[in-house]
């Protein structure tokens, strides 16, 4: 079988962290007179091309979204690099950063070139210390060696990147939350528009992309956007960086086609090796996506219209099996704990709504369900889409609706181990302060 292509991930284990050994590999050949030569609008005509599509969940294609930052307005042009990375179970940006960061610094001087950007800011989730410490020496060493800073390879460009710790908080994952931070406001999402690209970082055309999208850049430029586009499907080029955890044989990194089975990505040799016990469902995208059942996982691939078939979200790549002896009331408890306590607070949807469903999901557990908590769940996560700044509050209701649709029976046991069940949640049960 032929060696499947890595674009993102090709460099990990051989030492690209030291900028030698980067250029070694064929690294910052693209910033010459092959990057240079060419306009901000063929750049990112050559981007569009590639089919490359955002890798931080949304999958909006990049170049698409690079032609609606304006030019001319008398106001600096931001690149901001989302590698928060806070949603659970994703982790593939956390090793990117530390394998290959000249990778990201590279994929930052061609989008600057596009859209005539002179800074640019690596927002790292402040826990990421190997991130940073990996990201700062490289950036040190590109700055040496006069890849970045004043008049780029002999031209009239110059281009500077820092690198800016967050503090921790999920909703920072958000772009404009995470702009907010970035500025020293608090982290919470704005109302749009003005979306990023007309009004983003201090009231200036901003690009927000995710550590993947840009890393993909530097292998488009050199094998060319036709190349880059036969990888993946009719609708999005590329491979995709996976990471796998959960009940598989061996949890890591892994880079596939896009459009390649689900079940191939857990059980081939290349990748996961195979489900540890019996398969009972897949998260497929990051802890916000529903859940596939195993007959769904038997049909699907891993790319974004056939998991929107499903119903579900293709997200951050972040692919979590479990198996049957996992409870997914447990698992459904471990969430809403999660997205309550995260909730910025912003919205009373999702500041109030979160926490009341965190707390009815805790009762069921704890053998002090009611008949109809069910049905409320599923109404409070239909109430949260459209009600609220951001998708936090959906990205709780998306999994909540599916785990209880799709393994309702279990749900049903634990409340049928209250002996008041049949009973409405008032009184004891639903007493002041316990769900508000």
């Amino acid at each position: 079988m032929a060696e499947k292509i890595k674009v993102c991930t090709g460099n990990f284990g051989k030492g690209a962290q030291d900028i030698a050994v980067y250029k070694k590999l064929g690294g910052y050949a693209n910033i010459s007179s092959r990057l240079f030569d060419l306009s901000q609008f063929e750049v990112i005509d050559l981007v569009q091309r590639s089919g490359l599509r955002g890798r931080g969940g949304a999958g909006f294609p990049t170049g698409l979204k690079w032609s609606f930052v304006p030019r001319n307005t008398g106001k600096p042009v931001y690149i901001v690099v989302n590698a928060d990375e806070g949603e659970p179970g994703t982790f593939k940006d956390h090793f990117l950063m530390i394998e290959d960061p000249h990778r990201l610094i590279e994929g930052l001087i061609i989008a600057g070139w596009a859209l005539g950007s002179r800074t640019a800011y690596i927002y790292v989730r402040g826990e990421f210390l190997p991130c940073i410490e990996s990201l700062n020496k490289a950036i040190s060493q590109a700055y040496a060696e006069g890849l970045l800073g004043k008049n780029i390879g002999g031209t009239k460009f110059s281009f500077d990147i820092f690198v800016h710790r967050g503090a921790g908080a999920y909703i920072c994952g958000e772009e404009t939350a995470l702009i907010n931070s970035l500025e020293g406001q608090k982290g919470q999402p704005r109302l749009k528009p003005p979306f990023p690209a007309v009004s983003g970082a201090w009231k200036s055309p901003t690009c927000v992309n995710n550590v993947e999208t840009l890393m993909a850049l530097p292998w488009i430029f050199q094998n060319s956007p036709e190349a880059y586009a036969a990888l993946g499907t009719a609708s999005a080029g590329g491979t995709k960086v996976f990471c796998v955890s959960g009940d598989v044989k061996r949890t890591g990194v892994y880079e596939a086609p896009l459009g390649t089975p689900v079940m191939e990505l857990l059980t081939s040799s290349e990748y996961a090796c195979g489900i540890d016990g019996t398969l009972k469902g897949v998260i497929p995208g990051g802890s916000s996506c529903p859940v596939l059942l195993p007959e769904e996982c038997e049909k699907a691939t891993l790319d974004y219209e056939c998991m929107s078939c499903f119903k579900t979200m293709f997200g951050s790549g972040a692919v979590m099996p479990f198996n049957t002896t996992r409870d997914v009331v447990v698992l459904l408890n471990t969430l809403g704990n999660f997205y309550s306590h995260e909730s910025c607070g912003q919205c009373t949807p999702c500041r109030e709504g979160t926490g009341y469903a965190k707390r009815i999901i805790n009762s069921i557990l704890n053998g002090e369900g009611h008949d109809g908590d069910l049905e409320l769940l599923l109404s409070l996560s239909d109430q949260y889409n459209g009600t609220t700044i951001c998708p936090l509050a959906p990205a709780l209701g998306a999994p909540m609706t599916a785990f209880i649709k799709k393994y309702r029976s279990e749900f049903e046991a634990y409340i049928e181990k209250n002996p008041n069940h049949g009973s409405p949640r008032i009184c004891a049960t639903y007493r002041p302060g316990a769900f508000w």
